[in-house]
């Protein structure tokens, strides 16, 4: 396939001046095509024939369609499928070998999974029930092609592919969702989306487009590294750490310290969905549209897991470590555990799920009860984990005898018991630099490391062991240990990657582990540029930070970006959890001015200051003035706002009460009272002003709130009862079709019957239509005709005769008209004599529908009268 032109690639200065690189494309293995998993159930047909029709000739890519089929019945569908595509289309069989351009359909009755470019066609466990093929494929590929995966979820009902498609996503591969509203049965689909890993949601007709666009995207040059960078490197550095601060600026959340291919390699992804060539072009695409930000933070998030993955590692928790954790503590009490980086929930669930499973062995009796804490800083996830609630498809990862005991079917779906529910809490928190839970017997932090950088890793493992009590458990991922840190962990059983925390003196961790002053771009622990000592730039440092006022940087949320000058007058960490937003570190005096200047400043894109504010502190009441200011350039800041504290000068103290105030002093303060008293009332009004849209907005939510509910119900009901119809046309349908193939059966026992008799009779016989085409032949008749298989449906007059006969066509269409039998007989050209009997064909409803014409062989009766005559004329 024909690579994208790139105008830049001649000339990288161009490139370089624009702020970015060019994005060539790459040869890459001829082997490592990509290949697309294609799932989809019922009105998948229709789905698939859109899909493949619009998949031009030579796009490089294998495609392997998995379906739900009826394991009972021989599948055709390869031969419905290659009329509508230009690729060869076939039947997946055990051991072949995929190529590019061809299409590969699963076997009914059977799974299929991929080892390199070989197939392999495996006995379903479940002979019927819920199936998976669609996750059972997906996983298989994802391992297999990682990033040169695709999976494709088409019109079906359930939730078969969710998993697949999330091990796809892990793997760095592309997935494509078939748009609901363009499906016959929108199950699969929305699930699919309701995953949040979908890179395209598109009508089925539009997939293959978009599909080829993003997979042969120009790959990105490979990622520089720190040290003598060439200009084009440098470029590309420079924009990777401006989509870092886009990041944090839009969520928070600061990606400096992920490891950079890992960054890359999303950016990428996100790139090639979009057909943007460049990373520079990309920073302006995330500056323009905010909503990308979000998807790229949602992608770099990952976010895939699954219930006790690695079922080896989950087995010797339940049989090995938690037993020994509960033997230590005979007496009984609560265990603390701590599971960062949760995800949906499926890991704590399967941690709690795994130790009530231990503790009916080590602790019948019950005297232990276990807390789980599950962290993730993915809000929607955080959500999702609260409500238990997960698809049907979870029966690929979880046991039935699990599924029966600590699940409940719910609504299509499975949903984790209250009993399991209650030992898990859940909430948003950000490992890399909110505080961590102390005083741990357990913590599980499984495949998160594998995508920090080195320098992280080693301040996260101190941490993790001050979290830990002494013989605490460290559960990582298979891919993770804890490299040189052995002198805070050893191995429980290293191939399982189970860890207890040592006793003895605790190392200092450093906390946060990452800090708001590391830079974008610059891991902890680079060295930065040498500084040059500069008298004039020490002087205005000095200057700036003995006279400039106190200022800090806030996003529209209120979260604290940067700090400058002394905050301490005004600002105050609050008690409890660390939180960086001023709203919550404001000082009485301070808290209302700011929750008042910050959303009119951002609202109305101007200035807002408000005069004399008073603070108290520890020496006493201070007069400041507010000031928040948008900001609108650099585009990194836009949409942030400079919040500054400027000291005022407090009034003289007044003279003695005899003397009285002089008239100046006190019209001036009677013009700072009224100045206060209007802007009390100003505030007062904006307040109510606020306070009747909030409550009128809220009215009308909780209208339409109502009236969803109300469509709900009425929805339910009709899906209800359209189930209940669907399911007795089912049954119907299954009648009918039995029926149907008990009548299949008596007609091919009655053709065979038939057939076998007009052989063993030895008698020619023709069967014609009213047409005279040729409906059915005895085999004799080939004898007298030059007659094969294939001259059903041709005219008898087209076929050659050996009959002496030239009447014959006569005689027959004579039968039809009086439908009286005529019979002659007939010699052939051979000498041989036949009668010919042609009769009506009489249907069961005695209507005429064409002739039967036997040939009834008597040459020997011939030769026998003609010897009788020859006698006779001898004797007389």
């Amino acid at each position: 396939m024909a690579k994208r032109k790139n105008p830049d690639k001649a000339n990288p200065q161009a490139a370089i001046e624009d702020g970015g690189e060019t994005l060539p494309a790459a040869g890459g293995d001829a082997q490592d095509f990509p290949i697309v998993g294609i799932g989809a159930s019922a009105g998948g047909l229709e789905a698939l024939e859109q899909f493949l029709s619009h998949v031009p000739a030579g796009s490089g890519m294998a495609y392997i369609i998995i379906q739900h089929l009826d394991p009972t019945r021989q599948g055709i569908m390869p031969e419905l499928l290659g009329r509508m595509t230009p690729m060869r289309a076939t039947q997946a069989e055990d051991g072949m070998e995929v190529a590019p351009d061809c299409v590969y359909v699963i076997p009914p009755n059977k799974d299929l999974s991929i080892l390199g470019n070989v197939l392999c066609l495996l006995d379903p466990v479940e002979a019927r029930g819920l199936r998976l093929p669609i996750d059972f494929f997906l996983r298989a590929l994802a391992a297999e092609r990682r990033e040169r995966a695709a999976a494709v979820i088409l019109s079906g009902m359930g939730s078969d592919g969710t998993l697949g498609l999330k091990a796809v996503k892990e793997k760095a591969g592309l997935v494509l969702v078939q748009d609901p509203a363009d499906a016959k049965f929108d199950g699969m689909p929305r699930s699919a989306i309701d995953t949040g890993l979908a890179d395209i949601v598109a009508p089925a007709e539009a997939l293959p487009a978009r599909l080829i666009a993003a997979l042969h995207h120009p790959p990105p040059l490979p990622l520089p590294i720190q040290g003598n960078l060439t200009p084009l490197e440098s470029a590309t550095r420079s924009a990777l750490d401006q989509v870092v601060i886009l990041l944090r600026v839009r969520t928070g959340q600061d990606f400096s310290l992920y490891k950079k291919s890992t960054v890359y390699r999303r950016i990428e992804r996100r790139m090639g969905v979009h057909q943007i060539d460049r990373i520079a072009t990309y920073v302006r695409f995330l500056q323009e549209n905010p909503g990308e930000v979000n998807l790229l933070f949602k992608e770099l998030l990952i976010g895939v897991t699954s219930f006790f993955r690695d079922k080896a590692a989950w087995a010797y928790l339940r049989e090995e470590a938690l037993p020994t954790l509960l033997v230590e503590h005979p007496e009984g009490r609560t265990l603390r555990a701590w599971v960062p980086a949760c995800s949906t929930g499926e890991e704590a669930y399967s941690l709690a799920i795994t130790f009530r499973e231990a503790q009916e062995q080590a602790d019948p009796k019950g005297r232990h009860r276990l807390q789980v804490f599950a962290t993730d800083l993915d809000q929607d996830a955080i959500t999702k984990a609260r409500q238990g609630f997960y698809p049907s498809n979870i029966v690929a990862d979880v046991e039935t005898e699990r599924l029966e005991r600590f699940f409940t079917s719910d609504q299509g779906g499975y949903r984790v018991d209250k009993e399991i529910r209650d030992m898990v809490i859940f909430a948003p928190q950000n490992l890399l630099s909110d505080p961590p839970f102390t005083k741990l017997d357990f913590l599980s932090c499984r495949n998160l490391l594998i995508y920090l950088e080195a320098e992280l890793q080693k301040k996260l493992f101190p941490l993790f062991h001050y979290s830990l009590n002494p013989g605490g458990i460290l559960f990582l991922g298979s891919a993770e240990t804890i490299g040189g840190f052995t002198d805070l962990f050893a191995p429980l059983d290293g191939k399982h990657r189970c860890y207890r925390s040592l006793g003895g003196t605790r190392v200092a961790a450093a906390f946060p582990p990452t800090s708001l002053s590391v830079l974008p771009g610059r891991g902890v622990g680079e060295p930065g540029p040498k500084e040059v000592v500069n008298i004039q730039e020490l002087m205005d440092r000095l200057i700036l930070r003995q006279f400039a006022p106190a200022a800090v940087l806030v996003n529209e949320k209120g979260d604290i970006t940067y700090v400058s000058g002394r905050t301490g007058k005004y600002l105050e960490p609050a008690a409890g959890k660390a939180n960086w937003n001023i709203h919550a570190m404001a000082r009485e005096g301070v808290r209302h001015a700011v929750a008042t200047a910050l959303p009119q400043a951002l609202r109305q894109g101007r200035n807002v200051d408000i005069d004399h504010l008073v603070v108290a502190t520890e020496g006493g009441p201070r007069h400041f003035a507010l000031g928040v200011q948008p900001i609108d350039a650099p585009p990194e800041l836009r949409g942030m706002a400079l919040v500054v504290f400027q000291d005022t000068p407090t009034s003289l103290p007044a003279p003695p009460a005899e003397a009285g105030p002089p008239p100046r002093a006190r019209n001036k303060r009677m013009a700072e009272l009224e100045a206060e008293t209007t802007r009390l009332l100003e505030e007062n009004r904006a307040l109510r002003e606020s306070m009747q849209a909030s409550h009128e907005e809220l009215h009308s939510a909780n209208e339409e709130l109502q009236s969803m509910n109300e469509e709900m119900q009425s929805t339910n009901e009709e899906l209800t009862t359209s189930k209940e119809e669907l399911q007795s046309l089912n049954e119907e349908l299954q009648t009918v079709n039995a029926e149907l193939q008990a009548k299949v059966d008596d007609l091919s026992h009655a053709n065979n019957d038939l057939k076998n008799l007009l052989n063993s009779t030895d008698i020619a016989t023709l069967f014609l239509d009213g047409r005279l085409r040729i409906r059915r032949f005895a085999t004799p008749a080939t004898r007298l005709f030059k007659l094969i298989p294939g001259d059903v449906g041709r005219p008898l007059s087209d076929i050659v005769s050996e009959l002496d006969y030239p009447e014959f066509h006569t005689d027959i269409q004579e039968v039809l008209r009086t439908l009286v039998f005529s019979e002659k007989a007939i010699p052939t050209r051979d000498g041989r004599w036949h009668t010919v009997r042609i009769m009506p064909y009489r249907t069961l409803d005695n209507v005429i529908d064409g002739v039967v014409i036997t040939f009834v062989d008597i040459t020997a009766s011939k030769v026998l009268e003609a010897e009788l005559r020859q006698s006779r004329t001898q004797a007389s």
